[in-house]
């Protein structure tokens, strides 16, 4: 087995951020910042939330968090659109009304869109760039693979294909439509799966030798679990994300190279 540790690689990046960050303030006089905007009190939110604070304290970057009741959600965005001093904003998901949710991002005011989720977004959502960068800097060449992405939603799945798509690889989508799904995920030789559903991708469904990217969370009891089930992590022809220390870590650090995208394109124009 050969684990994908995207905890080693995030490392590096944090090096080369903390740079970056160091350059806009010196340079530019910019301190890059970041606004995470949340409605729901979800205990895992938060555990989110505390590790892009911490994430943004290392390099050097502000991190503000803002708590709002649902019916003042709109007018919170509009206001950080409007704030200078503010460089990217994340609508942090899920919310507390979750019907809020297409509107909310697609407020965001394009240039400040770190999370890459609103029609308008000029940047490329961070899980979908943090799956790229853990393929690359692990070696694993996508040229004429087949690919499966479990799961099409708007965090993971479905920028994910798009990203791919474009880049002209062989990539099938399967969602709780699909048909005979086990056997044509079998057939693929890379599976990235983003369903949210524990235990869903078992022995069956990975042919020998596959590449498996557990991108899925989702929260039982408190604890937050993958799509993978532990039969097939205890199988050792495979190359795979670990438990923990997979596409985590770097999701966060693809998060906030957006957001010292955003600041220098905000005070240095390009």
């Amino acid at each position: 087995m050969k684990l994908l540790l995207g905890s080693e690689l995030a490392d590096y990046i944090k090096e080369r951020q903390l740079r970056q960050a160091r350059n806009l303030r010196q340079e530019h006089g910019a301190k890059p910042t970041l606004a995470i905007v949340q409605t729901s009190d979800n205990p895992v939110i938060g555990t989110y939330v505390r590790m892009k604070q911490q994430y943004g304290e290392d390099i050097e970057i502000e991190v503000r968090r803002h708590e709002v009741q649902s019916e003042d959600l709109l007018s919170t965005i509009e206001a950080l659109n409007n704030d200078v001093s503010v460089h990217g904003i994340i609508v942090q998901l899920p919310l507390a009304d979750e019907s809020q949710t297409q509107e909310a991002v697609d407020l965001v005011a394009p240039e400040k869109d770190v999370d890459g989720l609103g029609a308008r977004a000029q940047l490329t959502p961070a899980t979908a760039m943090a799956i790229d960068w853990l393929l690359a800097g692990f070696n694993v060449d996508l040229k004429g693979k087949k690919i499966g992405i479990v799961g099409n939603g708007r965090l993971v799945g479905g920028p994910l294909a798009k990203l791919w798509k474009a880049t002209g690889y062989d990539v099938t989508v399967f969602d709780e439509h699909s048909k005979n799904m086990a056997k044509q995920l079998r057939r693929c030789n890379v599976i990235v799966s983003a369903a949210g559903v524990p235990g869903l991708i078992t022995s069956m469904f990975v042919q020998p030798g596959a590449v498996v990217v557990d991108a899925a969370t989702s929260s039982e009891h408190g604890k937050i679990l993958g799509d993978v089930a532990d039969e097939v992590r205890d199988r050792n022809d495979l190359t795979i994300t670990p438990d923990k220390g997979g596409v985590g870590p770097l999701t966060v650090a693809a998060l906030f190279d957006n957001v010292l995208r955003a600041t220098r394109k905000q005070v240095v124009g390009d």
